[in-house]
């Protein structure tokens, strides 16, 4: 416990709910050994029996890592914290290092989390960590001649993500500036590590950082700052405006179909609306990413003019007098597979077979042109090629069925994902991953680890 109110003007915890516990992601640097003590001090004070794991990732990437995690077990043996050491084993590429580590970082966290019932993970994400991610994106665009339009990066990291749709990842240091957690931990004569990645020029980060060090930084780093709290609030606000239009709007006639009723087009916001069908066009296609934004909006463009047929993202989109429906495109669907797989990148299946000889594969035509029918409303042609679309049941070259028409659960568990927010969710985006999941079935966000704060 800190011997003194550590000099700082909010208290950064005090709006988290810890009633399940918490995993502090600490490597030994300043940052999140601050956050550590930061947490700790917090705990003792307010609630005393939370469950309290700290996890360090030995990366090994450098000579020094294993004593660094080993001083990190040191100093929580000595604050009386549940300590765990994870080491990121296997090959590591040899382009893309830093996002590399950054995935098998959060994955390892997200297992030690799980492992504990526990599904919410700190991270010493700082203000200045903050402003270089704005920076280095604006940077990004602005190379790429796009400029004014990336918005949704400029908002820098969210407060709160959700990783894999089972963990919050939260931020509570990024209102706090790296200078004054040292200070905490010089007061409290506790050392920290530094990481000389941190300086390598070889990486895009440490280049940004070096260059915030001179005369000039700390202005940069202070608008950097206001532009990153501007767009996240504009990106929240657009947020719920799309999730609105969604729920307004959107229906699944037939599991893989959606239909948009063409009032869209016209509610007087065309930036929610074309986000809207942006989230429901990857999310259809199994597409991570959203489509671009230009061509988003030429689409949407195309649709108010007529009646059109076109494919973006991996899928179809088709405007007629019934409606506008998007599907899955017919082509590029995976092969048959086994086993408990993300399948396509919109189902994700739990397949209950210790024999092997079951397998998931594409319905196909033919066994969708003898199940579906029509519904009054919906064109069965279109029915017939959403299903075929559809991860189906096979053994030895015969279909044994569809989930959700027929097929016992038992068998085979058929989930719908929401793909462009599956592996990361942005408190940002909360709103309109909350109304897809509703929309397709998908399974329901977990809840915010807040209390009475906006994640946005």
């Amino acid at each position: 416990m800190l011997d003194t109110e550590p000099d700082l003007s909010t208290n950064p915890f005090s709006h988290i709910d810890f009633t399940s516990g918490a995993v502090a992601a600490v490597s030994g640097g300043s940052d999140s050994t601050a956050l550590l003590l930061l947490l700790k001090h917090h705990l003792d004070r307010t609630a005393p029996a939370t469950r309290l794991l700290a996890v360090t990732i030995d990366h090994g990437l450098r000579s020094g890592s294993a004593a660094e995690a080993q001083t990190v077990a040191k100093l929580c043996a000595r604050l009386g914290i549940s300590h765990r050491i994870l080491t990121w084993s296997g090959p590591k590429p040899s382009t893309g290092l830093p996002a590399a580590a950054r995935e098998a970082r959060y994955r390892l966290l997200a297992e030690a989390a799980q492992a504990e019932g526990i599904g919410m993970i700190l991270t010493g994400h700082t203000a200045n960590d903050q402003a270089e991610t704005v920076l280095m994106r604006h940077a990004r665009d602005e190379g790429q001649g796009h400029a004014g339009m990336a918005g949704r990066g400029l908002a820098g990291m969210a407060p709160a993500t959700l990783y894999d749709w089972r963990a919050w990842i939260v931020r509570p240091l990024l209102g706090l500036r790296r200078a004054a957690l040292r200070d905490v931990l010089r007061r409290e004569n506790v050392g920290w590590a530094d990481d000389p990645t941190n300086v390598d020029a070889a990486f895009e980060r440490p280049r940004m950082r070096a260059a915030l060090a001179d005369g000039n930084g700390a202005r940069r780093i202070d608008d950097a700052l206001a532009l990153a709290t501007h767009e996240g609030r504009a990106r929240s606000q657009l947020g719920l405006a799309a999730a609105s239009l969604i729920g307004e709007f959107a229906t699944q006639p037939a599991c893989g179909l959606i239909r948009l009723d063409p009032l869209l087009l016209n509610t007087g916001d065309e930036r929610a609306a074309v986000y809207a069908l942006r989230i429901l066009l990857a999310t259809t296609g199994g597409i991570a990413f959203l489509p671009d934004q230009a061509r988003s909006e030429a689409l949407f463009g195309r649709l108010r003019a007529g009646f059109l047929c076109a494919t973006l993202s991996r899928t179809v989109i088709d405007s007629r007098r019934s409606g506008i429906f998007v599907r899955r495109e017919a082509r590029g669907l995976p092969a048959a597979a086994t086993g408990s797989i993300l399948w396509d990148g919109r189902r994700r299946i739990a397949l209950n077979d210790s024999s092997g000889a079951l397998l998931i594969a594409p319905f196909g035509t033919a066994a969708a042109k003898r199940l579906a029918t029509g519904d009054g409303k919906t064109p069965p042609s279109l029915r017939r090629a959403a299903l075929a679309a559809e991860p189906a049941l096979w053994q030895a070259g015969e279909c044994l069925g569809l989930p959700g028409y027929g097929l016992r659960p038992a068998m085979v568990e058929v989930r719908p994902v929401v793909t462009p927010f599956d592996r990361f969710l942005p408190s940002f985006d909360l709103a309109p991953a909350r109304a897809v999941a509703r929309l397709i079935g998908a399974a329901p966000v977990p809840p915010l680890p807040f209390s009475g704060h906006s994640a946005g």
